[in-house]
Protein backbone atom coordinates (compact mmCIF):
# COMPACT_ATOMS: atom_id res chain seq x y z
CA UNK A 1 0.00 0.00 0.00
CA UNK A 2 1.28 3.63 -0.54
CA UNK A 3 0.27 6.15 1.18
CA UNK A 4 0.07 9.98 0.73
CA UNK A 5 -0.53 12.60 3.70
CA UNK A 6 -1.48 16.56 2.51
CA UNK A 7 -2.53 19.28 4.35
CA UNK A 8 -5.57 22.26 2.61
CA UNK A 9 -4.82 25.58 3.58
CA UNK A 10 -7.86 28.16 4.11
CA UNK A 11 -10.20 28.92 1.07
CA UNK A 12 -9.07 25.50 -0.29
CA UNK A 13 -12.63 24.12 -2.02
CA UNK A 14 -12.25 20.27 0.04
CA UNK A 15 -13.77 17.87 -2.21
CA UNK A 16 -12.21 20.31 -5.82
CA UNK A 17 -8.63 19.63 -4.42
CA UNK A 18 -9.02 16.06 -3.35
CA UNK A 19 -10.52 15.60 -7.45
CA UNK A 20 -7.63 17.57 -8.56
CA UNK A 21 -4.65 15.28 -6.57
CA UNK A 22 -6.19 12.47 -7.68
CA UNK A 23 -5.84 13.39 -11.01
CA UNK A 24 -2.46 14.45 -10.83
CA UNK A 25 -1.35 11.51 -8.75
CA UNK A 26 -2.92 9.42 -11.23
CA UNK A 27 -4.63 7.08 -8.17
CA UNK A 28 -6.56 4.07 -9.43
CA UNK A 29 -7.48 2.47 -5.95
CA UNK A 30 -7.36 5.42 -3.33
CA UNK A 31 -9.16 5.36 -0.19
CA UNK A 32 -8.95 8.29 2.80
CA UNK A 33 -6.94 6.51 5.85
CA UNK A 34 -8.44 9.38 7.71
CA UNK A 35 -9.44 13.34 7.56
CA UNK A 36 -10.05 16.04 10.01
CA UNK A 37 -9.56 20.10 9.88
CA UNK A 38 -12.39 22.99 9.82
CA UNK A 39 -14.67 24.70 7.21
CA UNK A 40 -16.09 27.98 6.91
CA UNK A 41 -19.08 27.14 4.70
CA UNK A 42 -20.06 23.13 4.07
CA UNK A 43 -22.50 21.59 1.26
CA UNK A 44 -23.77 18.22 1.60
CA UNK A 45 -26.12 16.48 -0.70
CA UNK A 46 -28.16 13.97 1.67
CA UNK A 47 -29.51 10.54 1.43
CA UNK A 48 -32.39 10.32 -1.36
CA UNK A 49 -31.95 13.96 -2.38
CA UNK A 50 -31.36 15.36 -5.59
CA UNK A 51 -29.61 18.27 -4.67
CA UNK A 52 -26.89 19.79 -2.23
CA UNK A 53 -27.31 21.57 1.14
CA UNK A 54 -24.76 24.98 1.65
CA UNK A 55 -24.08 25.84 4.97
CA UNK A 56 -22.38 29.01 5.75
CA UNK A 57 -20.98 28.31 9.28
CA UNK A 58 -17.59 27.23 10.98
CA UNK A 59 -17.61 23.42 11.78
CA UNK A 60 -14.96 20.81 12.31
CA UNK A 61 -14.74 17.98 10.04
CA UNK A 62 -14.86 14.99 12.55
CA UNK A 63 -15.33 12.14 9.99
CA UNK A 64 -13.83 11.69 5.80
CA UNK A 65 -13.95 8.54 4.16
CA UNK A 66 -14.54 6.94 1.02
CA UNK A 67 -12.62 6.38 -2.28
CA UNK A 68 -11.27 8.49 -4.79
CA UNK A 69 -9.33 7.54 -8.21
CA UNK A 70 -8.58 9.99 -11.33
CA UNK A 71 -12.08 8.82 -12.73
CA UNK A 72 -13.84 9.88 -10.24
CA UNK A 73 -14.22 10.24 -5.99
CA UNK A 74 -17.03 9.08 -3.88
CA UNK A 75 -16.97 10.56 -0.06
CA UNK A 76 -18.71 11.11 2.59
CA UNK A 77 -18.17 13.59 5.31
CA UNK A 78 -19.83 14.36 8.93
CA UNK A 79 -19.23 17.73 10.76
CA UNK A 80 -19.79 19.22 13.46
CA UNK A 81 -21.01 22.83 14.89
CA UNK A 82 -19.88 25.15 17.39
CA UNK A 83 -22.87 23.04 19.97
CA UNK A 84 -21.04 19.95 18.75
CA UNK A 85 -24.40 18.89 17.06
CA UNK A 86 -23.08 16.70 13.81
CA UNK A 87 -24.24 15.87 10.56
CA UNK A 88 -22.88 14.40 7.70
CA UNK A 89 -23.68 13.41 4.01
CA UNK A 90 -22.08 13.72 0.76
CA UNK A 91 -19.23 15.51 0.11
CA UNK A 92 -19.99 18.17 -2.36
CA UNK A 93 -18.08 21.19 -4.10
CA UNK A 94 -18.61 24.11 -1.96
CA UNK A 95 -16.84 23.18 1.00
CA UNK A 96 -14.28 25.67 1.85
CA UNK A 97 -11.38 25.19 4.13
CA UNK A 98 -11.52 27.30 7.07
CA UNK A 99 -7.84 26.61 8.72
CA UNK A 100 -7.12 23.37 7.86
CA UNK A 101 -7.71 20.46 6.23
CA UNK A 102 -5.52 17.26 7.12
CA UNK A 103 -5.81 14.10 4.87
CA UNK A 104 -4.08 10.97 4.51
CA UNK A 105 -5.25 8.63 1.92
CA UNK A 106 -4.26 4.92 1.02
CA UNK A 107 -3.88 3.13 -2.54
CA UNK A 108 -4.24 0.08 -2.83
CA UNK A 109 -1.78 -1.81 -5.40
CA UNK A 110 -3.89 -5.15 -5.42
CA UNK A 111 -6.79 -2.79 -7.30
CA UNK A 112 -7.89 -0.57 -9.56
CA UNK A 113 -10.86 1.42 -8.95
CA UNK A 114 -13.16 3.09 -12.02
CA UNK A 115 -16.67 4.59 -11.65
CA UNK A 116 -19.02 3.96 -14.73
CA UNK A 117 -22.31 5.05 -15.00
CA UNK A 118 -24.73 2.92 -13.34
CA UNK A 119 -28.42 2.86 -15.29
CA UNK A 120 -30.05 1.44 -12.57
CA UNK A 121 -28.91 4.23 -10.12
CA UNK A 122 -28.56 7.01 -12.48
CA UNK A 123 -24.62 7.83 -10.73
CA UNK A 124 -21.52 6.81 -12.00
CA UNK A 125 -20.61 3.88 -9.54
CA UNK A 126 -17.27 1.95 -8.45
CA UNK A 127 -16.23 -0.58 -10.37
CA UNK A 128 -13.46 -2.79 -8.61
CA UNK A 129 -10.83 -4.95 -10.86
CA UNK A 130 -8.00 -6.97 -9.23
CA UNK A 131 -4.31 -6.18 -10.31
CA UNK A 132 -3.28 -9.03 -12.39
CA UNK A 133 0.39 -8.01 -11.75
CA UNK A 134 0.40 -7.76 -7.84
Amino acid sequence: MKVFAIRLKPDQDLKKSLQDFAIKQNLQSGFILTGVGSLKKATLRFANHRYSTAFNDNFEIISLNGTLEATGIHLHIAIANKEGKTIGGHLMEGCIIYTTAEIVIGVSEEFTFLRTMDEQTGYKELEIFPNTNY
